[in-house]
């Protein structure tokens, strides 16, 4: 991020350069207009009276050339030292981006399971932007198997929905699909399908009176939702009142309002996912902005492995030689480091609860107890081993 400001305040100087010499030559210009014109019309009057001025004619043009000459002078001049300025700019991103990340990759990375992975991942990510056309075609030129639950599932479906709800605000097609899928939805104490019925009913409020006899058969489809939306149903029936003069000149002139579409789709995209074991945020804009922040930091400890003949620090296998922040947005999950061997816990060293209640790694449970008996480090209880249990986060 350091990089990308310092070209940035370099980008910046080259912006303001270029303002101010807009506006110099702007106001530059038009002064020599008026002057060539306030003296255009002094000779033209001039030549109509007895008297000979072509002394003075000749004085005033001699000084209206140099003054002319001397302001396309400085004018040539600035535009020079904007020139320089976006040199600058160049030398800057050369100075501040390595061109060469390769480098940092792993050689063979992009093995027939690896790229299996990264076709998902891509028809994911286009199907999550709405670009339903692209997504379809990766999986047609695509041989993973993997791809085919994007184009046979409901997961297709859920990301159309979404897409509808956002650029089309048409929340019919994801009311069906929520409908099917009332059971698992309710399950998970989601008020998905009823926001989504409570969209469009809101969408027939406004077309106004000719929407009436729609909108009172529609509201059928709140029944299910009855006993726990009561309050937000009779709202609803409510507005039905003011349909005549317009719901946007009632009480209820708060439902028109426009950022509902925004708050659906956040809440469709969070339960559709939910539901269909799909990460909120699209994995593919998730790596890519984590190697970015990553990216720096580890051209950096590359450059030093190689400067200082220590290969051996990095294999480029499963861990890095450094630990990178991706800060907190990146925390998928929570974090046990063991306050005894000062190590975070994985899948082969799990975290212990003692009958105390506190926790340590299974490692350390190992090596600290003696014969059958094992003393917790923070309280004189003694306890056995095998009462510990592994508990999971």
């Amino acid at each position: 991020m350091d990089q990308c400001v310092t070209v940035e305040r370099e980008l910046e100087k080259v912006l303001q350069k270029f303002s101010g010499y807009g506006q110099l030559c702007e106001r530059s210009l038009e002064e020599l207009i008026q002057y060539a014109g306030g003296l255009r019309r002094e000779i033209l009057q001039t030549e109509n009276q007895d008297g000979d001025l072509s002394g003075t004619i000749s004085l005033v043009m001699t000084q209206c050339c140099k003054r002319i000459k001397d302001t396309v002078q400085k004018l040539a001049s600035d535009h020079k030292d904007i020139h320089s300025s976006v040199s600058r700019v160049g030398k800057a991103i050369d100075k501040n981006f390595d061109s060469d990340i390769s480098s940092v990759g792993i050689d063979g990375c992009w093995q027939a399971d690896s790229q299996r992975i990264l076709n998902e991942v891509m028809v994911e990510h286009f199907f999550r932007q709405g670009m339903l056309d692209v997504a379809e075609e990766l999986c047609q030129v695509t041989t993973s198997v993997g791809v085919e639950r994007y184009r046979l599932g409901g997961i297709t479906l859920a990301f159309v929905g979404c897409h509808l709800i956002t650029h089309v605000s048409c929340p019919i097609v994801p009311s069906r699909w929520a409908v099917s899928n009332r059971e698992m939805l309710m399950a998970q104490n989601s008020s998905l399908e009823f926001k989504l019925h409570r969209l469009y009913f809101i969408s027939l409020l406004m077309g106004g009176t000719a929407n009436q006899r729609e909108a009172l058969q529609y509201a059928k489809n709140f029944q299910p939702f009855a006993l726990n939306h009561q309050k937000d149903i009779q709202v609803l029936m409510g507005s039905l009142v003011y349909l005549r003069q317009g719901i946007e000149n009632s009480p209820y002139v708060h439902l028109l309002d426009a950022n509902q579409w925004a708050d659906i789709c956040d809440i469709f995209t969070r339960d559709a996912c939910a539901l269909l074991g799909l990460s909120v945020e699209s994995p593919l804009s998730v790596s890519f902005s984590a190697g970015c922040v990553a990216l720096p930091a580890l051209i950096n400890i590359k450059a030093v492995i190689e400067q200082r003949q220590c290969t051996g620090v990095w294999n480029q296998k499963d861990e890095l030689p450094i630990e990178v922040d991706l800060g907190k947005k990146c925390w998928y999950h929570s974090i046990f480091a063991c306050p005894i061997l000062r190590q975070q816990t994985t899948d082969n060293n799990p975290p212990m609860k003692l009958v105390c209640g506190h926790i340590i790694s299974r490692d350390a449970l190992n090596k600290m107890f003696n014969g059958s008996k094992l003393k917790c480090p923070y309280c004189p209880m003694e306890q056995s081993p095998g009462d510990a249990k592994q508990i999971f986060f």
